[in-house]
């Protein structure tokens, strides 16, 4: 009989405390949101949970490329050109697998790697695109229409190519764990392949394979990075570029919620390149968001920006004006690189640039965060910080 009333009241105890500890927010770290790779290493779980966070009331910026080269520089120590105009790198650095093939492919996965070591001892974000060259036949990542042919289906299981593909991802799987902090933690990142997939400019787009060939090789590479080649440092971004006005369109070539950890979208024309049509940008980015939220999963403005930047007011009057909208919730937005050398190709402000009084306002908003911001947060839970 004491037993009994003894279980009784640590039953009501414990639901008592359950109830008072869910009002608080305190179990909001208990719930499904989570990577989809089940053996995911602390320091990726600890990323996911903070962007997870992030997302709720900021956005981390991003620059392409931002601390390998810059506006008339190339390889510098601990430079970027956002970092020479605010003092501070971007929180979110893009890098690229498509340097990996080639003759020089040794030497460009070694100073990738210092990059990336750097970035992530200070506490920021890497993600990384791959511009993918066919490789099976010319035209490089792009769709040739005098050159290219449709590769996906001989790279899936049952193509005749599908061991060439296990090779190249094998290549990849071992420069991604190879990939360590100061502690031989292997380094978090977030991968999104295969991106901008709506459109027809690269071979792997949609008028280029089916929505179930796009779906297989989606599917076969987070399985095979996973669970064959025992990568537990990448989360998995699924990034179409802005073709959709609906989810069920976003979701066309969806893989599935256990096959990506992040949602996105890739907008240039909505920004500025084609005109603006913020409303509209604004329009895609909520379902994007909000499939987020729906699904416990994290969203980010995976690319953008305005070459040349001409808009001395972009940064305030577009691009912020954009993540601050009502329901909104972006871990991070991400512009695209400065080219070395082209007068004209280049995406964040350099000292001199037009819109660098207006970036230091856009930096300065509470709202937006840098590497300086991501330190503080210490994102990782380095020991010792």
């Amino acid at each position: 009989m004491f037993v009994g009333i003894f279980k009784m009241s640590v039953l009501k105890s414990g639901i008592y405390f359950l109830i008072i500890f869910c009002s608080m927010g305190i179990l909001e770290g208990f719930s499904q949101a989570r990577p989809i790779d089940k053996k995911a290493s602390r320091e990726t779980k600890n990323l996911f949970d903070a962007l997870y966070k992030i997302q709720k009331t900021g956005t981390i910026f991003g620059h392409q490329h931002a601390t390998e080269y810059g506006r008339g520089w190339s390889g510098d120590a601990d430079r970027s050109d956002v970092k020479s105009v605010t003092g501070s790198h971007p929180g979110v650095i893009g890098i690229d697998f498509s340097g990996f093939s080639g003759a020089n492919g040794a030497n460009y996965k070694a100073k990738l790697r210092q990059i990336v070591q750097q970035h992530y001892a200070q506490g920021g974000v890497i993600t990384i695109a791959w511009h993918f060259n066919n490789p099976l036949g010319p035209g490089g990542f792009y769709w040739k229409d005098s050159l290219s042919t449709p590769v996906v289906s001989r790279l899936i299981p049952g193509g005749d190519s599908h061991e060439m593909y296990k090779n190249i991802l094998a290549d990849i799987a071992d420069w991604v764990k190879s990939c360590k902090g100061s502690k031989g933690e292997a380094i978090p990142m977030i991968f999104r392949p295969f991106h901008e997939f709506d459109g027809n400019w690269f071979w792997w787009g949609a008028g280029h394979c089916s929505v179930e060939e796009f779906i297989s090789i989606w599917r076969f590479t987070i399985d095979y990075l996973k669970d064959e080649q025992q990568v537990h440092n990448l989360l998995y971004a699924f990034s179409p570029d802005n073709k959709f006005l609906t989810e069920a369109k976003f979701l066309e070539r969806y893989p599935g919620n256990s096959y990506v950890d992040m949602v996105g979208m890739d907008n240039y024309g909505d920004m500025g390149r084609n005109g603006y049509n913020l409303p509209r940008a604004i329009e895609k980015l909520l379902i994007v968001s909000n499939y987020a939220k729906k699904n416990n999963k994290l969203a980010a403005f995976t690319e953008t920006g305005l070459e040349t930047i001409p808009n001395p007011n972009w940064w305030t009057d577009v691009l912020l004006k954009v993540m601050k909208t009502e329901g909104l919730n972006l871990c991070y937005v991400l512009v695209w690189r400065n080219d070395i050398r082209s007068p004209t190709h280049y995406y964040a402000p350099f000292p001199g640039q037009v819109s660098v009084p207006d970036f230091m306002k856009f930096y300065e908003d509470p709202f937006t965060l840098f590497l300086e911001d991501l330190r503080k947060q210490n994102i990782y839970r380095f020991k010792n910080k």
